[in-house]
């Protein structure tokens, strides 16, 4: 996500945190991915005080974004602890570098989309969530540009979404890593463009486009709107350890296993 699309981040970050309100959990440990400048890291200590928040970072910042950037997560690592790392080499390796079992809540704000495995994403926030942790998300679903569809002009520069799963789609994927109790909904959001420049660098900004167009005078207008399609989700990590059956065999984690000893009543 680059820099003009900053507001949008913080936007669906301020209704994720307003879906988070009637959750009670507590929570030490915290992994933003991806984390951004914004509101981002204001509204997860105001929400969550005291926190740990370990943060995947985008590359994208500029200078001075990513100086501040810094420098909050250096103070609040001071007092509260929590580790940085890429969200460029989670992008690599598929490895969230956190250890198992090492966070309450991963809090992940329009990176799904942008994801060819969101499965291997839900696989690698199942380990590192804690026993009873919570996975809670938003991406862009399939009607995301949808008004671009089929204009002249734009062939061969448009391109679908990395992972158009629509909101269905995603709950049967989170049940299927493990997750119980998914709660999925879904909401249009409407923008509207005074010229076809901002409309252009939003939908590269968003990679509905590989790059801007070269699009001739006589071209008719693009539209004046672009349909957002927002999916939110959130699922606990509950039962890690438990039998879990796969292809009608089960199968048992050894730490469920529990020698019983016989007491001498004598």
């Amino acid at each position: 996500m680059t820099r003009p699309l900053r507001w949008l981040q913080s936007e669906i970050a301020s209704r994720m945190m307003q879906k988070l309100e009637i959750v009670k959990l507590d929570v030490n440990d915290l992994l933003v991915i991806p984390d951004f400048p914004g509101k981002h890291a204001a509204l997860l200590a105001k929400r969550f005080p005291g926190v740990s928040i370990n943060s995947a970072s985008e590359p994208t910042m500029s200078a001075w974004d990513s100086w501040c950037f810094q420098m909050f997560r250096k103070s609040r690592a001071i007092f509260c602890g929590g580790n940085q790392f890429s969200l460029e080499r989670y992008r690599q390796t598929g490895h969230i570098d956190l250890p198992d079992d090492s966070v309450d809540v991963v809090f992940s704000d329009l990176l799904l989309q942008n994801l060819p495995d969101p499965k291997h994403f839900l696989q690698e926030c199942w380990r590192v969530l804690r026993e009873g942790g919570l996975l809670t998300f938003a991406y862009l679903g399939p009607d995301t540009g949808k008004e671009l569809i089929g204009i002249p002009g734009l062939e061969g520069v448009l391109q679908k979404l990395a992972s158009p799963w629509d909101m269905h789609d995603m709950g049967d994927a989170v049940l299927s890593e493990g997750f119980s109790e998914p709660v999925m909904d879904m909401e249009y959001v409407h923008l509207e463009y005074e010229s076809n420049t901002l409309l252009i660098a939003d939908s590269v900004a968003l990679q509905l486009m590989t790059q801007a167009p070269q699009m001739q005078a006589a071209s008719p207008d693009l539209p004046k709107k672009m349909t957002l399609e927002v999916v939110y989700g959130h699922a606990w990590a509950i039962g890690k350890h438990l039998t879990r059956a796969k292809d009608q065999l089960a199968y048992i984690d050894p730490r469920q296993i529990q020698r019983k000893t016989r007491r001498d009543p004598n």
